[in-house]
């Protein structure tokens, strides 16, 4: 119990301090940061049905691939941040959080649905993306994280 209001608070806590950067110079930190990381970029707003249930996934495999050199940024895309903390409260990110409620990030990626994710490779390249979180294909995304953190 103490540790999921621990994870609660510390979300909101990275939230609020990255609210205040802006999300583009924000995502620009974080990935510069990442570099000879293997990153996952999800992009997801509270009213997507499929990024609640990504989530849970998100953050099982930050844990396991995290030693292997893995990351997972997320931008938030909501308008209102209330809603994107109602989400967090519900579903803990035991990631970094990017706010991004004028859609600058959004824009940059020419989003097609919700939720949208880019595996980047250890060079900082966008080598795949996918739209929507489907629960059969959990394997098939699994493997592209392994295969990258593999690669030199």
């Amino acid at each position: 119990m103490f540790m999921m209001r621990f994870t609660i608070v510390l979300s909101f806590l990275l939230m609020s301090l990255m609210a205040r950067a802006d999300s583009t110079e924000e995502l620009t930190t974080m990935l510069d940061k990442a570099k000879g990381q293997v990153v996952y970029l999800d992009f997801w707003a509270s009213w997507c049905g499929p990024c609640r249930k990504s989530f849970p996934w998100l953050n099982a495999m930050q844990a396991k691939h995290k030693e292997k050199g893995f990351k997972v940024i997320s931008v938030n895309v909501d308008a209102e941040r209330a809603a994107a903390n109602k989400f967090l409260q519900a579903l803990p990110a035991h990631f970094a959080v990017i706010y991004d409620p004028k859609g600058k990030v959004a824009r940059q990626f020419k989003l097609k649905g919700m939720p949208s994710s880019y595996l980047i490779n250890k060079q900082g390249k966008v080598v795949s993306a996918h739209v929507g979180f489907i629960d059969d294909k959990k394997s098939q995304y699994e493997d592209e994280i392994i295969k990258l953190t593999q690669q030199k």
